[in-house]
């Protein structure tokens, strides 16, 4: 195969002031079509309030025509700003992720940055890997979840030189800035619940998720403070599916049918396990209680409603790019570099 790469194979606009090639177009050729100055171009580009209406629409056209495309690099050369912020997720189909995402993108487009998002996949050698290459692109600033890394990961980061907010979790000494809740409470709030309510024989639903053991971690210790054991505990494969919430509760019916409540790892779970509750003729929550976690946009509207931790990941995300933004702008050396955002237990009818 023959690559030609010569000017003959660009294709050419004709204006009234210049013949210019669309590939590649630069800055000068949109100052010939505008009919302006390249410096009048820049500050069109760059600080459109100090420019005269009619010249910015003309610039503005001019771009349309060309093609240009600011050169970014070139700025966070002469910055050192790169502009670019990256946030690392284990996954985008939990929509309380989505909305992170959702709020950190706005915060941060509001301020001039653009998202850098990368997928771990609930995977720490996948953060790992994702977490050099990012910081290959030279990101000013850096969002990840959790606060469980590998040592190289911790390690890469502490001597980056980059600002780091570590989300959704809390921790005595992060590696620069948490933003988050702590799970280990989470699962003490939820033990407490189901106590209150007389429910003895409780099992644990959950998939492989660093995050989702912490919280049953705190389950568990709070139960055995009064006395109590987990009935059975059943850990599913990602992803999370209600399908997996149908399968998981009748394992758990199996290794212990005298089984009163199921605490969930997250609502879609919870939701399968309703789903199969009611298909075997179960009372909810008379014979069965169920807890899931996340208050997602389904769990009021369930049958019965689902009880369930809800965690504001709109604000978390905002409140994670914010203190990325002021530690570049320099003014949040005094705020605090541990952020709760704390959760709240929504009781609904399914306990």
């Amino acid at each position: 195969m023959t690559i030609k790469n010569d000017q003959s194979e660009l294709r050419v606009l004709r204006t009234a002031n210049a013949d210019i090639p669309v590939s590649g177009a630069t800055l000068a050729d949109v100052a010939k079509v505008a009919g302006v100055s390249p410096i009048t171009v820049s500050r069109a580009l760059n600080q459109p309030q100090l420019v005269r209406p009619n010249t910015l629409a003309r610039v503005q056209q001019a771009v349309q025509q060309t093609g240009y495309v600011k050169n970014m690099m070139a700025g966070a050369l002469a910055s050192n700003r790169s502009k670019l912020v990256s946030l690392v997720i284990p996954s985008i189909a939990t929509p309380i992720f989505a909305e992170m995402v959702e709020a950190v993108t706005d915060t941060l487009t509001q301020a001039g940055y653009q998202l850098l998002l990368g997928l771990s996949r609930y995977e720490p050698w996948r953060e790992e890997v994702l977490v050099e290459t990012i910081l290959s692109r030279r990101p000013d600033g850096i969002i990840v979840t959790g606060t469980l890394h590998t040592d190289n990961t911790r390690r890469r980061l502490e001597l980056s030189g980059v600002p780091v907010v570590e989300a959704w979790d809390m921790a005595s000494s992060p590696i620069d800035m948490v933003v988050g809740f702590s799970h280990e409470e989470v699962g003490q709030a939820t033990a407490r619940h189901l106590l209150k309510r007389g429910y003895r024989r409780i099992a644990i639903l959950a998939v492989n998720d660093p995050r989702g053991a912490r919280r049953n971690q705190g389950l568990q210790a709070e139960l055995a403070r009064h006395g109590v054991a987990v009935a059975a505990v059943q850990l599913m494969p990602l992803p999370t599916t209600l399908q997996l919430g149908r399968e998981g509760l009748a394992q758990l019916l199996a290794q212990a049918p005298e089984l009163d409540a199921v605490v969930c790892s997250s609502d879609t779970l919870a939701h399968g396990v309703l789903t199969e509750a009611v298909s075997r003729g179960l009372d909810v929550p008379g014979q069965v209680a169920v807890i899931g976690f996340g208050d997602l946009n389904f769990a009021a509207h369930t049958y019965p409603p689902l009880s369930t931790i809800h965690v504001d990941g709109r604000n978390i995300g905002t409140v994670a790019a914010q203190l990325l933004l002021d530690r570049l702008d320099g003014g949040n050396q005094v705020r605090p570099r541990v952020i709760d955002t704390g959760f709240e237990l929504i009781h609904r009818a399914s306990t």
